[in-house]
C-alpha cells in the first residue's frame, strides 16, 4: 500500500451539492465534441468497415515533480522503433513539450499475452557511451521521472490504494526507484519489500497491462467494441521470464549488464463504463479533488458576499452624495462643500505617461477577450484533457487574431489622452508586451535546448510563432489602431480646467502606495485556492479539468477587481485626489504582485524541484504569467473606474 496524506473536509452545503450535480450533467452532455470513438473487432471475426483489430500504444514525454525539465521517451534508451513516423502534434502540444511517439508495444484486440519480450538493452560500464546512458537512466529514477503511455487517446493508468483505502489512478508510472545507502526506500520502492538493497536502483522493466472494453449496444451483432479503460502495474524482474529477483542497478556494479523489457496484456469486458465517461475514473481519483470542489465553492460564496457588500455600500453612499449635491441652491453652498465634486474640472485630465498606459490597456484588452473565449470553449468540452494541446493552441490563435481590439483600444485611449504620436503608440502596442514575453520565453527555451529537454521548442516552430506574430497579429494591430485614431476622441461629461487643481495633503490610506497595496488583497482572495490547483497542474503534472469552476472564478475575479477599484477610487476622489487613471490600473493590477509572492511560497513549500536550470525555468515562466495577469487585472480595474467616473459626473449638476 502506498501512503498518501489527504486533508479532511467538512460537510458540503445543500446548494454546493446541487451545483455540483448540475455541473456533472452539463459536463457529461458536452463531452469532447468533435472526436469520434474508435471501434475494435476480433482479428478472426466479422469486421465491419472501419473496425480495427490492432491496438497501438504510444509513448509521451517523461516528466518529474522534482524537475521542470521533461525528456523524450528515447532520451532514456528504452525499447523504441525507428521505422514508423511519429504522430503529428499541434501547436499547444509543442509549447507544452509533449512528444508523442510510436512504441514497440503492439496488441491485437482480445488476444492476451504473457511475458512477451520487447527488447533487451545491453550495457558495458567500461565503455563511456554505455556508462553515460546508465547514469542518465539512474538520474531519471533518482528524480522519479514518470512514463506516460497512451492507448486509443486514453492514458494508461497505474492504480493503487492510498492511505484512506481509496483507489488512486495515476496517468503515469515511474521508470524505477532508488534505495539509499542506509537502506531507506524512496518513492515507488516502498511497494515491494524485495527492493532491499543499499545504494541501489530498481528499474520497472515489465508491465502488466489490462485493457477494458464494452460492446457497442446499437451494433452488437457486428461484434464492435470500444475501449473504456487501460490500466497497468509496473514490475521489476532480473530475468526475461517475468519471475524471480528484481532488476537492480547497483552503483558499485561494473562489467556487462543486460536489462530485458517484457509485458503482459489481458482484455476484460466492462459493462458499467460508457465510452463518453471513460475518463471519469481518472478524474475522480485525482488527489484532493473533493477538497478542491468544496473549497472553491465556499470561497466563491464568501467573495460574492463581500462583493455584494461593497456594491451595496457604494450605491447607498453615492445615492446620498448625489442627492445632497443636487439639492444645493447657491454657489456659496457649493463653495462650502468638499469632496469628489470639487475635482470635476480635473477628473479627466490626461495622465502622466499616457502612452504607456494606453499600450498596457490595449494588451490587457487582448488578453481579457482571449481568456474569456478560451474558458468559454473549455466549459463546453472542446478543450478537455482528452484533446491534447487544444487549450494552448486555442489561446495562442485567439491572441494572434485579437490584435485588432488591442490596437483599437490603445489608439482610442491615447487619442483621448491628447496624444499625437500615433506611430509610436501602435508600434509599442504591437511589440512591447509581446516582445517582453517572447524574450523571456526565448531565454527559457535556450536553457531547455542546452539541457536537451523535450520542452525545447524546435527552431521551425519558433519561426512559425514569429510569423504568426509579425504577419498576422501586427497587421491586425495596425488595422485596429487605424480605426481607433480615425474616430473622434472620447467625449467627457465635464470640461477640464486649464490650470490643475492643487491636491491637499492626503491621509495614510488615501496615499497612492497604501491604496494600491490594499486594492489587490480582495481579488487575490477569490483566486488563491484555484491558483493552487492551477500551479499543481502546471508544475506537479496533474491533470486539470475543472474549467467550469475556473470560468466561475474568472467571472468573480472580474467583479471583485471592478468593485474593489471603484471603492478605492471613490475614497481618493472624496480626498480631492483626481489622479485615478494609473491608480485604478495599478490597484487591481497589484493582484499580480500577490500572485508572484504566492508562486515563490509555492516553490519553496510545495515543490521538490532541484537543480539550477529547473529553478531558473520556474521563475522565468512565473514572470511571464505574472506579467499577463498584471495586464489582465489592471485593465479590468481601469475600465471599471472609467465607467464609474463617467457615470457619477454625468448625473451630477456641475456649475
Amino acid at each position: 500500500m502506498i501512503t498518501a496524506t489527504r486533508p479532511s473536509c467538512g460537510a458540503p452545503s445543500f446548494f454546493t451539492l446541487l451545483f455540483l450535480t448540475g455541473s456533472l450533467r452539463v459536463a457529461s452532455a458536452f463531452y469532447l465534441p468533435g472526436l469520434a470513438p474508435v471501434s475494435f473487432c476480433e482479428q478472426n471475426g466479422k469486421k465491419p468497415p472501419g473496425c480495427r483489430s490492432e491496438i497501438e500504444l504510444f509513448v509521451n514525454r517523461l516528466d518529474s515533480v522534482e524537475s521542470v525539465l521533461p525528456y523524450e521517451y528515447t532520451a532514456f534508451d528504452f525499447c523504441s522503433v525507428d521505422s514508423e513516423n511519429r504522430p503529428s502534434e499541434n501547436l499547444g502540444q509543442v509549447l507544452f513539450g509533449e512528444r508523442i511517439e510510436p512504441s514497440p508495444y503492439k496488441f491485437t484486440f482480445k488476444e492476451g499475452k504473457q511475458c512477451e519480450p520487447v527488447c533487451t538493452k545491453s550495457y558495458n560500464t567500461y565503455k563511456q557511451e554505455d556508462r553515460a546512458k546508465l547514469d542518465f537512466l539512474k538520474k531519471g529514477m533518482l528524480l522519479n521521472y514518470q512514463h506516460h503511455w497512451i492507448v486509443d487517446n486514453m492514458p494508461v493508468t497505474w492504480c493503487y490504494t492510498v492511505e484512506d483505502g481509496q483507489k488512486y489512478c495515476n496517468p503515469g508510472f515511474p521508470i524505477g526507484c532508488y534505495v539509499t545507502g542506509s537502506g531507506q526506500p524512496k518513492d515507488a520502492c516502498v511497494v515491494d519489500p524485495s527492493f532491499n538493497g543499499q545504494d541501489t536502483y530498481y528499474i520497472f522493466n515489465h508491465v502488466n497491462i489490462t485493457i477494458y472494453y464494452h460492446k457497442v449496444e446499437a451494433q452488437n451483432e457486428d461484434g464492435e467494441m470500444r475501449l473504456v479503460a487501460a490500466k497497468m502495474e509496473p514490475k521489476s524482474f532480473k530475468n526475461g521470464e517475468c519471475s524471480g529477483q528484481p532488476m537492480d542497478l547497483s552503483n558499485k556494479y561494473t562489467g556487462e549488464l543486460k536489462i530485458p523489457y517484457t509485458y503482459s496484456v489481458q482484455f476484460i469486458e466492462n459493462k458499467d463504463i460508457r465510452w463518453a465517461s471513460r475518463w471519469d475514473y481518472i478524474l475522480e481519483s485525482m488527489p484532493h479533488t473533493n477538497i478542491q470542489w468544496f473549497s472553491i465553492m465556499n470561497s466563491l460564496v464568501i467573495v460574492l458576499f463581500l462583493s455584494g457588500m461593497v456594491a451595496m455600500i457604494m450605491l447607498r453612499t453615492l445615492h446620498k452624495d448625489i442627492a445632497r449635491y443636487n439639492q444645493m441652491d447657491s454657489v456659496e453652498d457649493a463653495q462650502e462643500e468638499f469632496g469628489w465634486k470639487l475635482v470635476h474640472g480635473d477628473i479627466f485630465r490626461p495622465p502622466r505617461k499616457g502612452m504607456l498606459l494606453s499600450v498596457f490597456l490595449g494588451s490587457g484588452t487582448q488578453i481579457f477577450i482571449m481568456t474569456f473565449i478560451t474558458l468559454f470553449f473549455a466549459c463546453l468540452g472542446f478543450l478537455s484533457p482528452a484533446n491534447r494541446g487544444a487549450l494552448m493552441t486555442c489561446a495562442v490563435v485567439l491572441w494572434v487574431l485579437l490584435g485588432t481590439p488591442a490596437g483599437y483600444v490603445a489608439a482610442r485611449l491615447y487619442k483621448s489622452f491628447g496624444g499625437e504620436k500615433w506611430k509610436t503608440n501602435v508600434l509599442l502596442t504591437a511589440f512591447l508586451c509581446p516582445g517582453i514575453v517572447f524574450a523571456d520565453f526565448f531565454l527559457m527555451n535556450l536553457i531547455l535546448w542546452g539541457e536537451g529537454s523535450s520542452a525545447a521548442m524546435p527552431f521551425g516552430t519558433l519561426v512559425s510563432i514569429l510569423a504568426l506574430w509579425f504577419c498576422v497579429s501586427v497587421p491586425l494591430t495596425f488595422v485596429g489602431a487605424y480605426f481607433g485614431f480615425k474616430k473622434n476622441g472620447i467625449e467627457h461629461p465635464v470640461r477640464t480646467n486649464q490650470i490643475p487643481r492643487q491636491i491637499p495633503e492626503q491621509s495614510f490610506y488615501t496615499k497612492p502606495l497604501p491604496g494600491i497595496v490594499m486594492g489587490g488583497i480582495l481579488p487575490f482572495g477569490c483566486i488563491f485556492i484555484q491558483l493552487f490547483f492551477i500551479l499543481n497542474s502546471i508544475w506537479s503534472h496533474q491533470m486539470y479539468y475543472m474549467f467550469g469552476f475556473l470560468f466561475l472564478v474568472f467571472i468573480i475575479l472580474v467583479i471583485t477587481c471592478s468593485e474593489a477599484t471603484i471603492l478605492l477610487c471613490y475614497f481618493h476622489l472624496c480626498a480631492e485626489d483626481y489622479h485615478w487613471q494609473w491608480r485604478s490600473f495599478l490597484t487591481s493590477g497589484f493582484t499580480a504582485a500577490y500572485f508572484l509572492v504566492y508562486a515563490i511560497h509555492y516553490f519553496f513549500s510545495k515543490l521538490q524541484i532541484t537543480g539550477l536550470a529547473s529553478t531558473i525555468l520556474y521563475f522565468g515562466y512565473t514572470m511571464i504569467m505574472a506579467l499577463i495577469f498584471f495586464l489582465f487585472t489592471g485593465t479590468i480595474g481601469f475600465f471599471a473606474c472609467f465607467w464609474f467616473v463617467t457615470k457619477i459626473y454625468s448625473v451630477v449638476k456641475v456649475d
